[in-house]
Order: C-alpha cells, then structure tokens, then sequence
C-alpha cells in the first residue's frame, strides 16, 4: 500500500517534465519507502530500473548490462560490457537518440561503487560527456546516509554539483503514519506510533483487524516475529561496529542521557563516545535535546535521547528483555514484559512529540497565532516551588517574543484545573518572554470536562486540543474542518489546513 510522499511525487513529476538533464538523489535509511515511492513514480512511464547489491563489481555490472541491454531491445546474445564506462556510455548515446523523455533509476548505488570505487567518477563523466544531451530523469538512490551525502553530495565527490534535486527521505511523522491504519481508534493510533514510529515497513506489517496489543506481541515478543531482531538487523547493515552501537543504544534507553553515563553503562571508551553518538545522531536514531532558548553548544544540560519511536519502544521493553522472552514464558507474562504502567508513561512522553508535530504543521500553513520560528521543550528549576519542573511542548517566535506553551496529558483522567493553573505558572520560566502575552495549550487524551471549558472560557489565550465537538483522531491528524475549530476564530483568523510534509527534506538545484 503506497500512502502519503505527495509532496515528494509532486517534485519528481515536475523534474520529469523539464526539456533536460535531470540528476535526483534520494535516499533514506533502510524500510523508510525509497523503493515504493520510485515505484509510484515511474508505474506509468518509461524506466530502465537497476538495483545493485552486495557482490563483486563483475557481477553488478553483468547484472546492469542485462537490464540495460533488455531496456533497449538487444538481442539475449549480446555480450556484457567490459567496464562501467562502457555501461553508462551506452545508456547516454541510446537515451540522446530518441526526444522520448525517460527515467534511469540506479537504486543501492553505495552497494556498485563500495564494489567499484570509482564508479562515482565513471558516473561523472558519462553525465557531462553524455546525459547532460538527454532528457534523462536519473535517480540516484541509497540507503547508506554517510555515503550519499559525503560520497554522492559531498564536496570532495566527483559527482558534486550534478544534481538537480535531492531528497532525504524520513519516517512518516504521526499524522502519515495513521494513513496506513484507517479503522483504528484515536488512542489505538497514538499506542501504534509511540511502538512503531513512522516507517512505513513496520506499519505495514501490522494487521489491523487483530486490534493492537495483538499486533505487537506477534511482531515483536513472539520468537518468529519479523520485528523481533529488526534493530540489530539494521545495526549490522549499517554500521561497522553493530554491538557498540546497540549497548549505547540500550544504554540511553535505559535512562542514562549524558555521554559519560552513557558510555559508562554501555562500556564503550569516553575518548570514543561522542563519535559513536554522532553517527547515531545522524541516522536519526538518537537526538541530544536542550532545553527551550539554550545554545545547544553552551548548553550543560543536554540530554540524549532515542527519538525514533521504534527503536525507543524496542530498546525499553524488547531488548532488555531478550534472556527472558528466548524462554519458552506464557503470554500473561509476555504481556506485562510488553504493556503495563511503564508503558502507559512511555506513551505519555511519545504523546507529547505527537503534539509537537501537530504545532510544527499548523504552524507551517498558518494555523497558529503567530508565526513560529522555534520549537522545542523546556526543563529546569521553579525558583517559586522550588522544585525541577517541565514544560512539555514550546512554539515561539523569537523577534516578535510570542510564545505558546503546551501541556500534554496522557491520562484517562486528571485534575484539569491544577494542570492549567501550573501551565499558567510555568510561562513565566523562559527567559525573554512575557508570560502575560503568552498563548496556552492543553493537549488532552479526552476532551476537558464542561465545567473546565466554562470556567476558562473568557480566557482567549487558553486553548484545548481536542474541543468537546470532535474526536482526537480529527484534532491529531488534521482533519480541515477539525482544525478549523481546535483554535477560537474569535481570536486570529485561521486558514483551512492544507498538506503539509515533514517527513522529508527537499533541496532543487541549478
């Protein structure tokens, strides 16, 4: 099932439409829908498609001579090219003899140039020497993030500067990731995207009729699970040093969030830690967070934390737990390794990155009170209660000195008024802003209770998310009309939402 990537269609049809030379490079780390979405692309047009993988050089190249040979119409017979050279030569002069526009999708190219080093290069003078004549739409494409950005993209490549566009695929955020669950409920959505995130492999793994808890323990806990061993999997696909990477992560899953703990309790080298955290970093496995208007260079309180949903889920109730669930235990007991009250606090703190995304997209099409430039959480001491206190969610602008906080609760049940009025209390904890001036947000499980909505209802900077009139899924997943009364139009004037990505990261270039 191919859903939501609109806006990434959207640029690879209009590149298919230019008179010229187009170069895209797309990658992402692995499950993230790379293929699906060239699949998409290219079903109604002329494609000669190639997927290298981990063989020799001689092998890809006899494979990719076969394809291109078929493409255009050689006989059987005809024998292999003798070099990449030759290959990509061929695919140019054929391409630059026809005005017929066409897409070469050369797919795991860090698999072919890790067999052939100078592939790049090869590709290099095949584009100014041969498609830079066609109206080829080439597409680049990867699952080695190091690599296509420093061997693809980088500076020093020999393939710098040739591409037109890039795009860096990423997980679905919640709203795309519910595309994929249509007859779930809101709460069931929200325990499905704090377990497995936004990758459209996980989501597509799940069978939807057999209701959550059902789906996580047959994908995860059972020994045959296809989820079962995912992370590791993709550790050792991707990184060269799988073990060191998984005690880190198993480490800051475990609640250690500094570099020193962490290494501590991961027994890796503190020399060697920030390199290790760095590239989980960069795959997005991980992010150091700071608190709200910090420096994050200056800043001593800097946390680590595993941001892929997946991953936190598995490293907190999965992986610890694999001496016990490799025995032969009941389901009851499964299930409390799996659910319980700690994963109820898990949800909470994923809720409220849910409620992030929610801020960033209605921010992105206007539906907020001012335009936000910064998002983010803030952490520090209450000097009035004297006691270390949070504030879950924070949009802000910092010229204009607006801000919006936001309150997420988790909770079946809870005591409304307490959690508004310390709302209210900790807006005066940022520095830089008036706390008079600031817009509140309670985000909420279930709509608040009528005698709260009355109490605060001449209060025009206090804004509950979901209203009573609608349901959670329409206030989370951006449902036009929902959104349109999540804020009081009495207020500001609100726009009707439109689609909004950001679960990927496109750059055009000329």
């Amino acid at each position: 099932m191919f859903v939501a990537r609109e806006h990434e269609l959207q640029v690879l049809e209009k590149l298919f439409t230019s008179d010229s030379f187009e170069m895209v490079v797309l990658y992402g780390r692995r499950r993230v829908g790379k293929t699906a979405l060239i699949d998409e692309f290219v079903k109604d047009k002329r494609v000669l498609y190639f997927t290298a993988i981990q063989q020799s050089a001689k092998m890809n190249l006899e494979d990719f001579s076969r394809a291109a040979l078929s493409f255009f119409g050689m006989p059987d017979s005809t024998p292999s090219f003798g070099g990449w050279s030759d290959a990509l030569s061929f695919v140019a002069e054929r391409a630059a003899q026809t005005d017929e526009r066409m897409v070469f999708v050369f797919d795991e190219f860090p698999y072919a140039a890790a067999a052939e080093p100078a592939l790049p290069s090869m590709l290099q003078i095949a584009i100014d020497h041969g498609f830079l004549a066609t109206k080829v739409t080439m597409i680049l494409s990867g699952s080695n993030e190091g690599f296509m950005e420093n061997d693809v993209l980088g500076r020093k490549s020999p393939l710098y500067g040739r591409r037109t566009a890039q795009i860096r695929l990423l997980p679905f955020d919640y709203a795309d990731a519910a595309k994929f669950l249509t007859n779930t409920s809101p709460q069931e959505l929200v325990q499905y995207y704090a377990t497995f995130g936004g990758t459209p492999y996980y989501l597509a793994r799940i069978q939807e009729a057999d209701g959550f808890e059902s789906n996580v323990l047959r994908l995860m806990f059972d020994n045959l699970g296809v989820l079962r061993e995912e992370p590791m999997m993709l550790l050792r696909q991707e990184l060269r040093e799988p073990a060191s990477y998984y005690s880190i992560l198993q480490s800051i899953a475990g609640g250690n969030s500094s570099p020193k703990l962490i290494a501590e309790h991961a027994g890796v080298g503190s020399d060697s830690i920030g390199a290790y955290l760095k590239t989980l970093v960069d795959l997005r496995l991980i992010e150091r967070k700071v608190p709200f208007g910090e420096d994050p260079s200056k800043s001593r309180k800097g946390m680590y934390v595993v941001s892929d949903p997946f991953f936190a889920y598995w490293f907190r109730f999965v992986g610890r737990n694999m001496s016990i669930l490799d025995g032969n235990i009941s389901e009851e007991v499964t299930s409390r390794l799996a659910f319980g009250p700690a994963f109820d606090t898990y949800v909470g703190q994923q809720f409220e990155t849910i409620c992030l995304q929610w801020l960033i997209r209605n921010n992105a099409v206007g539906n907020l009170p001012f335009v936000a430039t910064q998002f983010g959480k803030w952490w520090g001491n209450d000097p009035i209660a004297h006691e270390q206190t949070d504030i879950d969610v924070i949009a802000a602008d910092s010229l204009d000195k607006t801000i919006l906080f936001g309150e997420c609760k988790w909770r079946n049940s809870f005591n409304e008024t307490e959690a508004i009025e310390k709302l209210h209390q900790r807006a005066g904890l940022v520095r830089g802003y008036q706390a008079g001036n600031a817009w509140l947000m309670l985000f909420t499980k279930n709509p608040v209770s009528e005698s709260t909505r009355t109490r605060y209802m001449d209060d025009e900077r206090m804004v509950f998310v979901p209203r009573k009139s609608y349901t959670l899924r329409d206030a989370l997943l951006g449902d036009c009309d929902a959104v349109s009364r999540v804020l009081p139009t009495t207020t500001w004037q609100l726009r009707r939402i439109t689609h909004h990505q950001i679960g990927v990261q496109v750059h055009h270039a000329r």
